[in-house]
């Protein structure tokens, strides 16, 4: 056998022997590397505990007892006396006394009893040289409901024609129902005048008139 075969075919096995152990090496690195890898990924779970099971104390059953109503209160009658819807009278006050300041007084007297005091040449109609002439003189309102019931009436005002025709101080002398008494007023509080006159100019005059409230004559 020649000698260069023999190297060459030791060269050859060598390489082969090589290349098998060369790979079979990459192949279990390779190998561990993965075992590695997935021995680090699985982690192991934390054990999962049982459910407890929740017990429920029984309440005793408690033992009803006969209890009391609460006492009521007997509604009796209140005896009230007479005397506690009367109130005292008091005395009037003592002569000399003046008032508080601030006070209200109420006038006591009545309707025309102060008529014309303090006004200056005021005359009666009976007195002048010409009577008061009305320019203006309106009609009174009738009343609704005395219009619906058919009841008429007459209502006496009295008043004072100032110098310049106007009327002032009206006020009722007397009527046949009350419900007239307004509606006559406010009619004659609107009537004008030429005012009477005395020596020749004109002057307060003191006057009354009736007004009569009619349904035939209204309608």
């Amino acid at each position: 056998m020649r000698k260069d075969l023999i190297v060459g075919i030791l060269a050859s096995v060598l390489l082969h022997v090589t290349f098998l152990f060369g790979f079979n090496t990459k192949a279990v690195k390779k190998a561990k590397t993965v075992e590695e890898k997935q021995e680090l990924i699985q982690m192991e779970m934390p054990p999962i505990e049982p459910d407890k099971e929740e017990t429920v104390d029984e309440l005793p059953e408690e033992q009803v007892t006969n209890q009391l109503a609460p006492p009521s209160l007997v509604d009796l009658p209140s005896v009230v006396p007479v005397n506690a819807f009367t109130q005292p009278l008091q005395p009037p006050p003592p002569p000399g006394l003046t008032a508080a300041k601030g006070a209200i007084s109420i006038p006591v007297t009545k309707p025309g009893a102060q008529f014309g005091k303090g006004m200056k040449d005021l005359f009666d109609v009976a007195n002048l040289d010409q009577v008061p002439q009305a320019r203006v003189q309106p009609a009174p309102a009738y009343p609704f409901e005395m219009r619906r019931a058919g009841i008429s009436g007459e209502v006496t005002i009295g008043f004072i024609v100032t110098s310049s025709g106007d009327v002032v101080e009206a006020y009722v002398i007397k009527s046949s129902q009350r419900e007239f008494e307004v509606p006559a007023l406010q009619a004659v509080q609107k009537w004008k005048f030429r005012p009477g006159k005395k020596g020749g100019r004109a002057v307060n005059t003191k006057m009354q008139v009736p007004l009569v409230f009619n349904l035939n004559e209204d309608s």
